[in-house]
């Protein structure tokens, strides 16, 4: 089986490379791919009976209980394109899979364990983990706040204990069920994050004790730990689920070990840890911190309405939040409106920037990172910051911040012009149904916090990628200020050809024009006549020269569906580095006037190299991109002599470079397809050879050819 975590180049050359060790050893195999388009050639129950062992090259987390029994080699995708033959002979050694199905390989290696790409750090699992949780718990998120944002503002009214709604009401029903959806959200965040790390038996200790960290009852705390306490409790459960797993148990006790055992011992620990070790420091720190703020109401009104605002950003809805929440809400009582009013500007705040945010720069950000955002601007509206959650745990380093950034500016503008609340809510249906006082401050602050939260975030996700090297402005901004992308990169390729080349293609030149010499003696007038029918006759000659390399072009074999052509290749690259031939690549695909926007189609790619190198091995690079910038699909082929630095998986330059293209509407099975053609095809030494040892653009493109 073989998986990757885009499930697309990587999955399908390991996939070919261990076929072709087997053929060569004279094995028979069946290779399952679990790839973006799904599982093919599947392993079936009698396949997995008559087997003699099973090789999982794997990325991603996959179902292991089915070889149960059987022995099974766990490894990371790269080695199955590195070395297939060794694992094919290593699997004959390899210890049967405990009936737990936990995804142990050899050595006692988790199945979330494996290094992406042959080569990725333990912080790389950390990092999938933690998107395992996020994914899960979006719906949960979602779901919950509009549920909850609609029945308030449908059955809901002011009251000064906050928004109530009749009870046995249709509305309240909706209500209860919206904050089902919340109760999940926490512990389906610590149960998948443990999930990932060390698979089924370490799902119960991470939802419960996601459960634990979130409810501060059990704690003696006013709040609990929030989703900052559900991605402690889902780490903590999947590496003690894993300790658990390597300790030695007596065979009789080994089928009841993922079922009985560890999920009871590490349930049991983990919760009694958080009670007593962490709960406990939990609740007196925020006791002391409200009691710290409970002295501040005499200061300034604006430091006050900073810190409240930087506390509610923070964790949305966890401890530090509610620590705020809970002192503005009980000065209400006391005739001290003010506090809360700072509260109320910003708590939506979170959930409005980074709504905000996704609308701003919607090519920084994923379809459903898109989807997300639409449905936190909702959330936010009614005071739901839960509704930016989803940001925060994704990418916490940049989120965090830029929330607290906005959330303090908010709390600041609302304590400066004295803002009040009269019920403990916030957002802007609070200053809709009547209980704010000032109420154009009230916006004033929101708005100015909103604005401020969604271009930090933009402005620290954009550093961010800087510094990785991958999507940057700078490395999109062009040699001389002001030209667009596409040019300056046409310009720089035209300038290496010879400047009376007329009616070249991608690859190299069709027709010379060469040009008359200059004739010094000729009067004014004269040269001025003759260059104008210089002129038209170039241009005629140029005309005729074009319509002759299209005839030419037409003549030429279409690869890949009409995809690929002879105008969307080059026989020889001339960047010498990953970046600058992707810039190159986007250049010449732009020709075909299938892109919209040749420097968000750069974006777009480089936007795909950040999640890991299209660089496959064997000289081979396939960069790809899903966007809106390119009207139809378009495949690009480029060849380069000395190769290109790619961080290719067996360390190899890219010396055959094919882009892919694809509007975000056809991204779908033809996108799969078209890499799944070329990553088996490319597998085959023998095609690589002729490939590059074709002389010219006919002879490549008839190379392609046998493609499909």
């Amino acid at each position: 089986m073989t998986a990757c975590p885009t499930g697309i180049a990587h999955t399908y050359m390991a996939a070919e490379k261990l076929a072709q060790a087997a053929d060569t050893l004279g094995i028979e195999m069946k290779v399952e791919t679990q790839g973006s388009i799904g599982a093919e050639n599947v392993l079936t129950d009698n396949d997995v009976r008559d087997a003699d062992g099973i090789i999982v090259a794997a990325d991603k987390d996959v179902d292991l209980s089915r070889f149960a029994g059987k022995r099974v080699l766990k490894v990371g995708v790269a080695e199955g394109i590195r070395h297939p033959e060794q694992l094919i002979e290593r699997v004959r050694n390899a210890p049967a899979l405990g009936a737990d199905g936990g995804g142990t390989g050899t050595g006692g290696a988790p199945a979330a364990g494996a290094e992406a790409d042959g080569g990725g750090k333990e912080r790389s699992v950390a990092y999938k983990a933690l998107m395992n949780g996020v994914s899960y718990m979006i719906p949960f998120v979602v779901v919950g706040g509009l549920l909850i944002a609609i029945s308030l503002a449908l059955g809901g009214h002011a009251t000064p204990q906050g928004y109530a709604i009749p009870e046995g009401s249709f509305w309240e029903s909706v209500f209860k069920i919206g904050e089902i959806g919340f109760q999940l959200m926490v512990p389906i965040l610590s149960g998948y994050i443990a999930y990932a790390i060390a698979d089924r038996p370490a799902l119960v200790p991470g939802m419960i004790g996601g459960w634990i960290a979130n409810t501060g009852a059990l704690y003696d705390s006013e709040a609990g730990a929030g989703f900052i306490g559900a991605i402690v409790t889902g780490f903590l459960a999947g590496y003690l689920v894993l300790w658990i797993k390597k300790v030695k148990v007596p065979r009789f006790a080994q089928p009841i070990m993922p079922i009985i055992v560890i999920p009871i011992v590490a349930t049991s620990a983990l919760g009694l840890f958080f009670i007593y070790v962490i709960g406990k420091p939990i609740a007196w720190v925020f006791e002391h911190l409200t009691s710290r703020l409970s002295g501040m109401t005499g200061t300034s009104a604006i430091l006050l309405g900073a810190i409240l605002g930087l506390m509610i950003a923070f964790d949305m809805g966890g401890p530090v939040n509610k620590t705020a929440f809970l002192f503005g809400a009980g000065l209400i009582a006391s005739g001290n409106q003010t506090v809360m009013g700072m509260c109320a500007a910003a708590i939506p705040v979170m959930p409005l920037g980074q709504g905000l945010a996704t609308l701003v720069r919607r090519k920084l950000y994923s379809e459903q990172e898109r989807e997300t955002g639409m449905a936190a601007l909702f959330m936010g509206f009614f005071g739901i910051s839960e509704g930016a959650i989803p940001f925060a745990a994704a990418r916490p380093a940049q989120v965090i911040p830029a929330n607290m950034l906005g959330g303090a500016v908010a709390g600041a503008l609302a304590g400066l012009a004295g803002v009040k609340d009269a019920v403990p809510h916030g957002g802007p249906i609070v200053a809709v149904l009547g209980a704010v006082g000032g109420v154009p401050m009230f916006f004033l602050a929101v708005v100015a916090g909103t604005v401020v939260t969604a271009l930090t975030t933009n402005a620290l996700i954009s550093i961010k990628e800087h510094k990785a090297g991958r999507v940057s402005e700078a490395a999109l901004v062009p040699a001389q200020a002001g030209a667009p992308v596409s040019a300056t990169v046409a310009t720089a390729v035209e300038e290496k050809e010879e400047p009376a080349l007329v009616g070249a293609g991608s690859g190299g030149s069709r027709s010379r024009v060469p040009a008359e010499p200059a004739r010094p003696e000729a009067s004014a007038e004269e040269a001025t006549n003759e260059a104008g029918t210089d002129a038209a006759k170039q241009a005629a000659t140029k005309e005729a020269a074009t319509k002759e390399a299209a005839a030419e072009d037409e003549a030429l074999p279409e690869v890949l569906s009409g995809y690929l052509t002879a105008q969307t290749m080059k026989v020889s690259l001339d960047a010498d580095g990953k970046d600058a031939a992707i810039r190159e690549m986007a250049a010449m695909l732009a020709s075909t006037g299938k892109v919209t926007d040749p420097e968000e189609l750069v974006r777009a790619a480089f936007a795909r190299e950040e999640q890991g190198t299209t660089g496959l091995g064997e000289e081979i690079a396939i960069p790809h991109a899903k966007t809106d910038a390119v009207t139809a699909p378009v495949v690009g082929f480029a060849r380069s002599t000395e190769g290109v630095e790619w961080g290719s998986l067996d360390g190899t330059k890219a010396r055959l470079i094919f882009m892919i293209t694809v509007p975000e509407a056809a991204a779908g099975d033809e996108h799969l397809r078209i890499l799944a053609l070329l990553s088996r095809k490319l597998m085959d030494p023998a095609f690589r050879e002729r490939l590059m040892a074709a002389p010219d653009e006919s002879s490549v493109l008839t190379v392609l050819a046998e493609i499909e």
